[in-house]
């Protein structure tokens, strides 16, 4: 529960400060009136949430959100009441963060908040989606219904954002290796190959001339490529930290070849989802636009969400930005416009991100089968060019002789 700073005055007329904890302030203030108290200021006290500060330390994932919700959904189906439900979840979570805000959540439900206003209380846990589903699920009396069907949705993220991992974890792990052990060799290997060509005094081909001067570079200016790398990805980040920043980037990940498709994919697929989800919860298409706004994770399609909102307010279609805007695949504003028309939106994003999904299932797949040999490809080449720098000149040397 959260913690309030007051100012009072006793009976005798002395001022006394400190600090109360309580559901609201409202009810703050009825416990110091209990007390004989005149009121002078209550204001809400901005404790350091170390929570928040330390969640890189113990993050809470979309797997511990999944469970979370699924275990819930079906306490509340047994018609066990939500604060009994709460604690026994207490005792069932693993993650220690998770734990501790469940703990605070049944604190403050007990103590008489909603459920939902407890759950807004931890931002970073549950973010505004979460929230409001639930929220909605609080007003039709469906809210096992609703948390089960949130799990269902968090649960197809989870598995995409895995799926996509894991195909990237292989080239990733080879490229790394490749690009450490390259160095290790120009560091300390090439060298001493090098040394005996450098004093036979012989005219060295420009392969060979090249790796020499690159490997010098390495074993003397190691350090400053290593500075020159950090300066150049903490700008990378500082940049992207700024909104006008992050919106170029993004817009320029759009347009990578191969991987700015399935990036574009990946980004439909949490619209249309999270859309649909809200849109199903019964939160209304405007709070559901501006929600799924800070969903996508993209300040290109941000905007695009943003602008459509604002023509929703305004009594126009939903599709009037999505048509103009060469980012989103007609496909999308077609069927939103069908969808629209006959009252069954929610039902066209639910197939849109279905077929999205598949689309990046099978991106990832053929990606993966094309990577593999790609790199193999690559690895011969740089092992071809590195092994005729060297050999070529002690051939011709010996020919020589």
């Amino acid at each position: 529960m959260p913690y309030f700073r007051y100012k009072v005055k006793d009976k005798s007329g002395s001022t006394l400060s400190g600090l109360i904890q309580s559901v609201s302030s409202s009810i703050a203030a009825d416990i110091l009136s209990d007390q004989g108290l005149t009121l002078i200021s209550l204001q809400e006290e901005k404790a350091k949430d170390w929570n928040s500060s330390l969640k890189f330390l113990n993050r809470v994932g979309i797997k511990d959100l999944v469970i979370f919700s699924r275990q819930l959904s079906v306490i509340i189906s047994a018609t066990i009441p939500l604060v009994q439900g709460l604690r026994i979840l207490v005792t069932q979570t693993e993650n220690p963060s998770l734990r501790a805000v469940i703990s605070e959540i049944a604190d403050d439900v007990e103590g008489g908040a909603k459920f939902s206003a407890s759950l807004s209380r931890h931002p970073h846990v549950f973010n505004d989606f979460f929230v409001n589903i639930v929220k909605s699920g609080e007003t039709s009396g469906k809210l096992d219904e609703v948390l089960n069907y949130l799990a269902d949705q968090q649960e197809k993220d989870y598995d995409l954002i895995s799926k996509i991992r894991g195909a990237m974890i292989y080239p990733a792990f080879i490229i790394s290796g490749l690009i450490i052990v390259a160095a290790l060799m120009m560091i300390f290997v090439i060298p001493q190959l090098t040394s005996i060509l450098m004093e036979t005094g012989t005219d060295l081909p420009v392969s060979t001339k090249i790796l020499i001067n690159s490997s010098n570079f390495l074993s003397t200016y190691w350090w400053l490529l290593l500075i020159v790398l950090v300066v150049f990805f903490i700008s990378i980040r500082l940049l992207i930290s700024t909104s006008r920043g992050a919106y170029y980037w993004d817009t320029l990940k759009l347009k990578w070849p191969i991987f700015g498709k399935l990036y574009q994919k990946i980004v439909l697929i949490r619209f249309c989802r999270s859309l649909h989800t809200l849109i199903t919860g019964g939160v209304s298409l405007t709070r559901s636009l501006d929600i799924v706004s800070d969903v996508v994770g993209n300040e290109t399609y941000k905007k695009i969400i943003k602008e459509t909102k604002l023509e929703v307010e305004d009594g126009n279609s939903i599709v009037t930005v999505f048509l103009r805007s060469k980012e989103v695949p007609i496909i999308v504003s077609q069927m939103l416009k069908i969808g629209e028309k006959t009252g069954r939106i929610d039902e066209i994003l639910d197939k849109l991100s279905s077929f999205y999904s598949r689309e990046v299932d099978n991106m990832v797949t053929n990606l993966t089968t094309i990577i593999e040999p790609l790199i193999m490809i690559f690895m011969g080449v740089a092992v071809g060019i590195l092994v005729a720098a060297v050999i070529l000149p002690m051939y011709n040397l010996a020919a020589a002789l």
